[in-house]
């Protein structure tokens, strides 16, 4: 090679592997009798080439492999000989796994070879606006955020992909910003597919008069038909020109024609991925008005088609997608390839699935349409608002996400590590509380040298081993309420602990009775808490306003684990999803406030829904709390 075709090469060896093979090929040859690629000492042309193959990935991995024998020797000696050239990307590597130590803690790979990353990074997160945010987002979005803005020095981008009016609504989308917002996820530009339905319909134009389309008005059955048996439509090999006729008048005005038809790309009849079979890229639309563009346009771009237009003319240059797509990816590039865009690199990852759970849009929309649920912030639904609601905190969300990785293993999950890893964010800073149903409260006496003959409130602290939580008012009092559980294991004369007070011996009970209405306890202050088997919760009934409560919990909407395609969904929807219990609950719980996460001693944790006052004028005032699940059961 000669010194004018050494030179360019430190620009064109960041490319990806398929792009740089001739020229690694070239540079073996050059070296076959050469220590350097210029001179007798290592010089610029040297230094230029080998750091820009060390920036590459691809490029190491294939060199370090030793079938290029003469490239292979020639960059190994300048790394065992040359450390003075290596300290930038030295320093490079180091913050590089600095940062996929931070996001690989939990074990999940983040060490993407993430082609042309040096040139810049720029991801998309590329939800549809036809429903509320699901937890499979959250990860597309989350990873998508990481690449961007941690892995790497680049861009998010945000676009709402609005290319279906009948499913679509501004509600959808206002919540989609405002989820992703709470997730601590800030794109650098919003946009939407919308913006560029001008853009699109000039590419599908364009494909047309390339030969790369055609309209076709075979009905929809016939052509779902022949498009898995492989057979071609009667309307592929129509005119270049009644095509354009079709697309650009009939279909762009709704006529009667132009709603019989479709666009299809001319891509394959037969290939074995079906999604290669000239898939439809427009179809009309005149039914429901754009929720942006109104009635401009009577038809609308499919994601397959404005998918890789809009990314590649947006400046997307890595496109992340779960593995539901992998199918579709050829398509992708093809599109790409024919109309000669910039190209966009894809990673595919697992999306996350849960037993007993379906992230079906549609399954879920039929949930809150027919009622089975209360909207889509329901506890019991796999939206982000659904499990904030339940109790899950957004910094427990975004974590266990991340420690999943962009790996593309699919997998089923249990609830039980995704409510354990919330447990870990909430058991050190949720304020201890105490419930009693009211069902079940048993009365009690309390009597003895220790017991108050008039109530007394003392300061104790809301956390046992957190003070930074604060403090509350307790009451003692001669009368006490406390669980008819409790009650039924007692002993007449057996010697308990009432939990933060002291221990006290059960008088006069009758455990005999089917239900115990009351009994006596003789207080012992001086007994030793360690020695006794019964820890148990209670509440002064006297000198405090015990606030009202209901205590909630969920349980899974479906009961089979894992609905396969053909399983109807109604006939697996769990018939009772949900359990209440009213309750009294101590004094201080009456500054409860809507979102505040706490534990009820002996219970478990919940998440207040509401409380005393986020009621209307006139309303019963009462806390309304979810309970949190923990892992335990991996329960939903």
């Amino acid at each position: 090679m000669k010194l004018d075709e050494l030179k360019p090469l430190e620009a064109l060896l960041t490319a990806d592997f398929r792009q740089i093979e001739p020229r690694l090929q070239a540079l073996d040859k050059h070296l076959i009798l050469r220590t350097y690629l210029d001179g007798y000492t290592l010089g610029d042309i040297d230094t230029k080439i080998w750091l820009a193959l060390r920036g590459n990935r691809a490029a190491v991995s294939f060199i370090k492999r030793g079938s290029l024998a003469n490239l292979a020797r020639w960059f190994n000696y300048i790394e065992e000989n040359h450390p003075e050239i290596q300290a930038e990307i030295k320093a490079k590597d180091a913050a590089a796994k600095a940062k996929v130590a931070a996001a690989s803690k939990a074990g999940a790979s983040y060490a993407l070879a993430l082609q042309n990353a040096d040139q810049g990074v720029v991801t998309r997160f590329l939800p549809e606006p036809s429903g509320y945010l699901h937890i499979g987002h959250a990860k597309a979005a989350l990873l998508s955020d990481y690449f961007a803005h941690q892995a790497y020095k680049g861009q998010l981008r945000l676009r709402l992909d609005d290319t279906n009016p009948s499913k679509e609504k501004q509600e959808y989308q206002d919540a989609i910003i405002e989820d992703l917002a709470l997730m601590g996820i800030k794109p650098d530009t919003v946009t939407y597919t919308s913006d560029y339905f001008d853009y699109l319909y000039d590419m599908c134009v364009r494909m047309i008069k390339e030969g790369h389309a055609y309209a076709d008005d075979t009905d929809q059955d016939t052509m779902r038909d022949q498009r898995w048996k492989g057979i071609a439509s009667a309307r592929r090999d129509r005119s270049i020109e009644e095509n354009l006729r079709i697309f650009t008048e009939e279909m762009k005005n709704g006529t009667e024609e132009g709603l019989k038809n479709c666009i299809r790309a001319k891509l394959s009849v037969d290939n074995p991925n079906k999604a290669l079979r000239d898939p439809v890229i427009y179809r009309c639309n005149i039914e429901t008005p754009h929720h942006r563009t109104g009635t401009k346009w009577k038809m609308y771009p499919m994601y397959d088609f404005a998918c890789p237009v809009v990314d590649s003319h947006e400046g997307v240059t890595h496109a992340l997608r779960s593995t539901e797509y992998t199918d579709r990816n050829p398509q992708y590039q093809w599109f790409i390839d024919t109309l000669k865009l910039r190209q966009v690199y894809m990673w595919d990852f697992a999306r996350m699935n849960f037993i007993r759970t379906f992230l079906s849009k549609r399954k879920l929309a039929k949930l809150v349409d027919t009622g089975k649920v209360w909207g889509w912030d329901d506890p019991r639904m796999p939206t982000i608002r659904g499990v904030r609601r339940r109790g899950m905190t957004i910094p427990a969300l975004r974590d266990f996400i991340l420690k999943q990785g962009p790996s593309r293993n699919v997998v089923t999950m249990d609830w039980t590590n995704f409510w354990a890893s919330n447990k870990k964010e909430i058991d050190p800073i949720a304020p201890r509380h105490t419930a009693i149903t009211k069902k079940d409260a048993v009365k009690v006496i309390v009597k003895g040298a220790d017991a108050p003959a008039e109530p007394i409130k003392q300061e104790k602290p809301k956390h046992p081993k957190n003070k930074e939580v604060g403090t509350k008012q307790v009451t003692f009092a001669n009368e006490l309420i406390m669980d008819q559980a409790d009650a039924k294991s007692f002993k007449d004369g057996e010697e308990i602990t009432i939990m933060g007070w002291g221990n006290g011996f059960v008088r006069n009970i009758d455990t005999s009775a089917e239900v115990i209405p009351t009994f006596e306890i003789d207080l012992n202050l001086a007994g030793d808490v360690k020695s006794t088997e019964k820890k148990v919760t209670w509440l002064a009934s006297k000198g405090q306003t015990l606030v009202p409560a209901e205590l909630w919990d969920f349980d899974y909407l479906i009961t089979k684990d894992v609905l396969q395609e053909e399983d109807n969904m109604e006939d697996f929807l769990n018939p009772v999803t949900e359990t209440m219990e009213e309750a009294w609950c101590d004094e201080a719980a009456a500054s409860l406030k809507k979102d505040d996460i706490i534990q009820l001693e002996r219970r478990g944790y919940y998440r207040v829904d509401k409380g005393l006052n986020d009621w209307k004028e006139g309303e019963e005032k009462k806390l309304v709390l979810f309970c949190i699940p923990t892992g335990k059961t991996g329960s939903k």
